[in-house]
């Protein structure tokens, strides 16, 4: 077996604007990045399919599906808000990446691969059941997740999120569900300025900091995500994994490296391994730094395959 990454190019299609961070060239930063880590031929590649819109509706009202598919342009843009905008291509994207998440959460469940990322974009974790907002459109984690208990029957997952940015979108869908743990990482008070305050029993935030280092930020998940997660005992787990936390990226102030996402990637995995016979999907989110994006998502990439 291997690890699966998942892309197409209609997530590369979708476009906000020559102005907007959220650009096409994130993913083709991160296949170059493949190349210069020498780890492109050590994954398996797969075509990302189309979620269809009863996978959709695990999280999202069909009022939501509708707006926007309906609101999709013929050229231009239709701007949901300020910084979240849809052009001709984006119910495509949109589709793909959440079909990406469902379509790896199969293959890891039935065991054709040992984990597997999602490259994919618009990123997701913004979405809530309701409404798109924060550059995303639909919550393709929050959706595998949802698919993993409500078609495969797990009993326990669990999403890890150490995007710069709370995942507000998957808090709202899952929020009160005991049958997940969402633990994450985020700077605040910052965008979306939620998760601080009186969190559902089953989300671990941890809020920190503009500023906040890496080995900081490592001590902190280590007293405040690991043994919560031992103790959950999931079936499976999910990466909410964005990597504008990155020193280098201006989008966000926290001072994590490279080093520090693998680090990440590596205790959870090995929680993972102890739980959940490794069963690991993860779908890529923030990350507006190029080089660092890439960078990163190598690291990452290199602890899921074990090279």
């Amino acid at each position: 077996m291997a690890t699966g990454f998942y892309t197409h190019p209609d997530c590369v299609r979708h476009e906000m604007g020559e102005w907007h961070p959220e650009c096409p060239e994130r993913l083709r930063a991160i296949e170059d990045q493949l190349i210069a880590g020498r780890i492109d031929g050590l994954l398996e590649r797969r075509e990302a399919p189309v979620a269809d819109e009863a996978s959709l509706r695990l999280v999202h009202t069909q009022d939501h599906i509708d707006f926007v598919r309906e609101n999709i342009p013929e050229s231009g843009y239709f701007p949901i808000d300020p910084d979240t905008l849809l052009n001709p291509y984006s119910w495509r994207a949109a589709t793909r990446a959440a079909g990406a998440a469902i379509a790896a959460t199969d293959a890891v469940i039935r065991g054709e691969l040992d984990n597997a990322f999602c490259s994919v974009r618009p990123p997701g974790h913004h979405a809530t059941p309701t409404r798109a907002m924060g550059f995303c459109l639909f919550n393709s984690v929050a959706i595998a997740a949802a698919h993993a208990l409500e078609v495969h029957g797990l009993s326990r997952v669990a999403i890890v999120d150490f995007d710069v940015h709370h995942g507000n979108g998957t808090e709202a869908a899952f929020g009160n569900d005991e049958r997940l743990l969402m633990c994450g990482i985020f700077q605040h008070p910052f965008y979306p300025f939620s998760g601080a305050n009186d969190p559902a029993p089953n989300m671990l935030n941890i809020p920190l900091e503009a500023r906040t280092s890496g080995m900081a930020a490592r001590e902190a998940i280590e007293y405040g995500w690991l043994g919560r997660l031992n103790a959950f005992r999931p079936e499976m787990i999910f990466f909410s994994a964005g990597f504008d936390a990155h020193r280098e990226d201006d989008l966000g102030g926290l001072g994590l490296t490279e080093a520090d996402f693998a680090w990440m990637t590596k205790e959870v995995k090995a929680i993972a391994d102890r739980h959940a016979k490794g069963r690991i999907v993860s779908c890529l989110e923030g990350g507006y730094n190029l080089s660092a994006l890439g960078r990163s998502v190598v690291a990452h990439l290199k602890v899921l395959a074990d090279v």
